[in-house]
């Protein structure tokens, strides 16, 4: 299992980055082929802060698919580019640091 992993430091409008977030970005996610399953959270306190320096945690979305190939084909896929013009249109861009991961335990 690939796991696509974001990670948004807290904007300067969290009610308002929410709300579109929310209301526009997830439902595009969530159209992505072969997505098995997204989940985002609230980050509620950060314990041992230095390895992210100055930067205050707002979410994180992980996004979960079955197997690199499916990985691979969701991010060539139309969903997934729409998904990246959403999230620059809502100004998400310059809060996010993405990467994957294989899931192995």
């Amino acid at each position: 299992m690939i796991k696509y992993i974001v990670l948004y430091k807290r904007p300067a409008d969290p009610e308002g980055f929410d709300r579109k977030y929310f209301e526009s970005h997830l439902p595009i996610v969530n159209s992505v082929p072969g997505l098995v399953r997204a989940e985002v959270a609230r980050v509620q306190q950060v314990f041992l802060a230095g390895f992210l320096g100055e930067t205050e945690p707002h979410l994180v979305a992980e996004m979960y698919f079955e197997s690199e190939a499916s990985f691979k084909a969701a991010i060539q896929s139309p969903e997934w580019a729409t998904s990246g013009a959403n999230l620059a249109e809502i100004g998400g861009m310059e809060l996010v640091a993405m990467f994957s991961a294989e899931v192995v335990a």
